[in-house]
């Protein structure tokens, strides 16, 4: 089979829009509420799809609520009940840090019979801003920055923001004891592990404060001292693993980067592609995935290995980037970019790649294609890929040729989504 390149550009948006449509909250949310308490029901939450879950929450909800969740900028919906703030991503500020506080004080005074209903999604480590004592918000601000500049993975920074935090990490099922606490999550971490989609505000932490100065000291970071410094006392540890104060803390992972990709292989499935998912959890540096991508595509073309074409390379994670030049990011465009390079025209692979949340870093797009021809016709307007990928500069190569992925706010997020395309 040859696909033309508007049909291959039609499918694997077709997919990228399935992968999304099945982490929506208003479809994922309803199923797994927890039944009326006996109390009073506090909502709290954070995360690039808190105020959509809150939405999906209000519409089915039978009893009285009330409560309080922070999103992006950007990404929030009405509500009736349930208030919704907008803060800051991926660098914390001043927003987050007061709902982050307002939230502390809506579930200080829970009793048993109340319930805590929790709405966690990626994101909601930096907007969730409640520095640990003796921190101020600038301090946390500048350790977010060097982390995201470093090369670290999301599980790394999350360990290291639960350390210098008042509300991650546990401390918000603690402040909420004795009252019930059921944390819907939508999982954008790499093996969807609850401690760490937004840094666990209500899951007990394994990690500890010597876990987070190795971090630090992995990647060279040494400002600001009054955060090495706090970390060094080792005197404001996390709830751990049999924490009395969170014995009715209970968890709900209702959406998934796998589920997700098994939409998108669903779609493929219907056009004729044989779908083959490599892994919800992929991690590495963006270009390094990149190339072992290129070189598993060039395997389908020449020996049918390892599955004949044609077919599709499903992938999800979260890559990462260590950044070394001045460009406009992120993880999805210099994934790209660096295929393309490897992949150098290849005939018959186009690729897609972007965030499920529809922003991939700072920028208004969630992601690029990626088409035989990316290079030629970049090259034809003086644009150098391999260039801009040495500056970082993925956003900017795409733009260039119009090649972006643009859906704005999905009101949703289970990370990365990867498809390359051979046919």
């Amino acid at each position: 089979m040859t696909i033309s390149d508007k049909s291959a550009r039609a499918l694997l948006r077709a997919m990228f829009d399935a992968a999304i449509a099945d982490a929506d909250p208003a479809r994922v949310v309803p199923a797994r509420l927890p039944e009326l308490p006996r109390g009073r029901c506090i909502v709290v939450g954070a995360g690039k799809a808190s105020a959509a879950m809150a939405r999906a929450l209000e519409t089915h909800w039978q009893g009285e609520l009330r409560g309080l969740v922070v999103t992006r900028y950007g990404h929030a919906v009405p509500c009736r009940r349930i208030e919704i703030v907008e803060a800051a991503h991926p660098v914390p500020d001043a927003a987050g840090e007061r709902a982050a506080e307002r939230m502390l004080a809506m579930v200080g005074d829970l009793k048993a019979d109340d319930l805590v209903i929790a709405l966690m999604s990626g994101g909601g480590s930096s907007l969730l801003a409640s520095p640990a004592a003796g921190l101020t918000l600038a301090d946390k601000q500048a350790v977010n920055r060097a982390l995201l500049a470093s090369g670290a993975s999301i599980d790394e920074m999350n360990c290291v923001r639960k350390h210098l935090s008042a509300i991650k990490g546990g401390r918000l099922a603690a402040a909420a004891h004795p009252a019930r606490v059921v944390t819907l999550i939508i999982s954008d971490v790499p093996g969807d592990d609850p401690a760490v989609v937004a840094s666990g505000p209500t899951v007990a932490d394994p990690t500890t404060v010597q876990d987070a100065r190795a971090i630090l000291r992995k990647y060279r970071i040494e400002e600001p001292a009054a955060a090495l410094r706090h970390l060094q006392s080792g005197r404001d540890e996390t709830p751990k693993p049999g924490d009395p104060r969170l014995v009715r803390a209970e968890m709900r992972i209702i959406a998934t980067a796998q589920g997700s990709l098994e939409a998108a292989a669903q779609v493929a499935r219907e056009r004729g592609f044989t779908p083959l998912i490599l892994g919800d959890a992929i991690e590495g540096e963006a270009r390094e995935v990149a190339r072992v991508l290129a070189g598993i595509a060039r395997q389908v073309v020449r020996y049918g290995q390892p599955v004949p074409s044609p077919c599709v390379l499903l992938s999800g994670g979260e890559t990462t980037v260590t950044v070394r030049g001045r460009g406009r990011g992120g993880r999805n465009v210099e994934f790209l970019l660096a295929l393309a390079v490897a992949l150098d025209g290849a005939p018959g692979i186009h690729a897609l790649a972007g965030d499920t949340d529809g922003v991939d870093g700072a920028e208004e797009a969630a992601g690029a294609i990626v088409t035989p021809d990316t290079l030629a016709r970049a090259a034809a307007k003086g644009v150098n890929a391999k260039e801009r990928l040495a500056d970082n500069d993925g956003h900017g190569f795409f733009a260039a040729l119009g090649d972006q992925i643009v859906t704005g706010p999905t009101l949703t997020n289970v990370n990365d989504f990867r498809a390359v395309l051979i046919g």
